[in-house]
């Protein structure tokens, strides 16, 4: 039997057992927590990622009061990941050289006991994008955000329940829903102890014990590239300053918050992206906190 909240539809259960006010006050107080800490701290998240969209992340990392350094060389890579407080790895597009890179810092991070967000992106095309996921098993990210798809799918090749090896991955698209992507996300955050961001049009964010759907977002979102690796970038940021779970439903509230806000000043999706890196400039922990979402037990 469960508890319903004012965010829920009326008369929806929110899970399997009673969900606690205090329980979710916790974590709307985490997830404000987090937000105002990295206006704050101002935390270094590097990330080694997509060449595409590397402006993006780095201008919505700098937005929500993060600081950003791109990399690609493995000294590099090695000495952001000892200098910042988190870093990111989004395997988008790869290079050569990130054959040396990745294993290097995972390993780096991993021994120096420092949080890393991992984005799978287009997992399951090339041999090189398959060694390296692969490897990172033993790594454990403190956040994995990806479409559904992706989850799926990295659950699959790290032998996992819930995943699929052949998941409906379309290059960088998803055609599984976010709730079939549940168990596998499921089994990911337990595997690693960290947390996992879904996206879709309503979001999953789940700690392998409790899960979070944050809504909102927009559908300009897609027409715009750059906004699941950016998210995974802010993700980082967050981590840097906060508890895994905290981190991925701040920068998944902050990204829904501020997509909703920024569609309705938008044009079109060139103006969509200027107001959207505005409205996440402007956004407070406790605005983000507030952001609608849903809480089951898992």
């Amino acid at each position: 039997m469960g508890f319903c909240f004012p965010d829920a539809p009326k008369g929806e259960s929110m899970g399997k057992t009673a969900e606690t006010v205090a329980e979710r006050q916790k974590i709307e107080q985490a997830v404000a927590a987090a937000g105002e800490a990295a206006r704050r701290v101002g935390p270094m998240a590097g990330s080694i990622t997509n060449t595409v969209t590397v402006n993006f992340v780095a201008n919505a990392q700098l937005a929500v009061g993060g600081s950003a350094a791109m990399v690609y060389l493995p000294d590099e890579a090695e000495a952001i990941a000892r200098a910042g407080g988190a870093t990111y790895i989004n395997v988008g597009t790869l290079l050569p050289v990130y054959a040396q890179t990745v294993p290097a810092v995972t390993k780096t991070l991993n021994a120096l006991g420092r949080p890393w967000v991992l984005d799978p992106v287009a997992i399951g095309i090339g041999a090189l994008r398959t060694e390296l996921l692969a490897g990172m098993k033993p790594y454990k990210p403190a956040i994995i955000r990806g479409n559904a798809s992706e989850i799926i799918a990295l659950a699959g090749l790290w032998g996992l329940d819930g995943g699929a090896a052949d998941s409906g991955v379309r290059g960088v698209d998803a055609t599984d829903s976010v709730q079939a992507a549940k168990d596998a996300a499921v089994a990911l955050a337990r595997h690693t102890g960290g947390a996992v961001a879904v996206s879709g049009k309503t979001d999953l964010v789940t700690d392998g014990r409790v899960a979070a759907r944050s809504h909102g977002g927009s559908p300009m979102m897609a027409r715009v590239t750059g906004c699941g690796c950016s998210l995974g970038g802010v993700a980082a940021v967050y981590a840097a300053v906060a508890e895994p779970f905290a981190a991925a439903l701040a920068a998944t509230a902050a990204y829904n918050l501020a997509g909703r806000q920024a569609a309705e000043k938008a044009a079109g999706s060139g103006s969509f992206q200027m107001h959207f890196i505005d409205a996440l400039y402007r956004l407070t922990g406790n605005a983000i906190a507030a952001n609608p979402f849903d809480l089951e037990e898992v």
